[in-house]
């Protein structure tokens, strides 16, 4: 069984409630759940928020969704994740974050699909940032997930899900998939206000004709209109993981 687990919270320092902001008459995560269903490897879809007041909200959106929802730690997302497998236990898991609304299901079942051939530990599509930041696919073994929980202790990678296994390579079977261009300099995903700004723009152009677009259709877009490439181009990808990694090394963790 493969399940996707999407990690959500209103409480983001940077831009509060985005994943609930709405395009269209449908929120950011609920056009994200859609395209997760168009998957083909796909067989449980479970939303982590966090048992937070404020992420009340985010239940609610779940339920109007019609998918499960686990409610854990605000700040250990480790730990979230973990006792949200002990609930909805799988042989894998796919780590995805309700800030990418643009998620292509074609890339996610290729990750996938990697990952199994391979018999890998780990099976990633941005590890080398290859594709746009917002395409983002992490597939790893229930048995990874075990490990991580038991022995990760970096503020980091309680945070960051997948970061005890980036850290000790030598202990996973770790592959990627890779785009056939490099594509790392767009970013859709959402984690400012211009972000915000440029995916509305990009499904308000695309959605009403073509729901099922691809991420080959939004490329096509800005070809079209390539001024839309300047709304957020000015931030740093991997912002808030760069910010945990900085707190390690302010804590003594190397």
């Amino acid at each position: 069984m493969i399940q996707a687990f999407i990690q959500a919270r209103m409480s983001s320092t940077r831009f509060p409630n985005k994943v609930l902001k709405k395009v269209l008459d449908k929120s950011i995560l609920a056009f994200l759940v859609e395209r997760v269903k168009r998957a083909q490897h796909i067989d449980q879809i479970v939303i982590l928020t966090s048992v937070q007041t404020e992420d009340d909200a985010i239940e609610n959106e779940a339920k109007h969704l019609n998918v499960k929802c686990f409610r854990g730690d605000l700040n250990n997302v480790l730990k979230r994740f973990y006792d949200a497998y002990i609930e909805f236990p799988s042989q894998h898991i796919v780590r995805l974050t309700a800030d990418c609304p643009l998620l292509d299901p074609d890339i996610l079942d290729q990750t996938i699909e990697h990952h199994l051939n391979t018999q890998s530990d780990y099976t990633s599509n941005c590890q080398s940032n290859s594709f746009p930041d917002g395409l983002d696919v992490e597939v790893f073994t229930a048995k990874s997930l075990k490990t991580s929980y038991k022995l990760a202790n970096k503020p980091s990678e309680l945070e960051h899900v997948t970061q005890f296994i980036r850290n000790h390579p030598s202990d996973f079977i770790i592959n990627e998939v890779c785009s056939p261009v490099d594509l790392s300099r767009h970013r859709w995903t959402v984690d400012e206000p211009s972000d915000f700004q440029l995916i509305e723009e990009i499904l308000h152009c695309i959605y009403p004709s073509n729901p099922n677009f691809s991420y080959k259709d939004v490329l096509d877009l800005f070809a079209q209109k390539p001024s839309l490439l300047q709304i957020n181009q000015h931030f740093q990808r991997n912002e808030g993981l760069n910010i945990s990694l900085l707190r390690d090394l302010i804590n003594g963790y190397e």
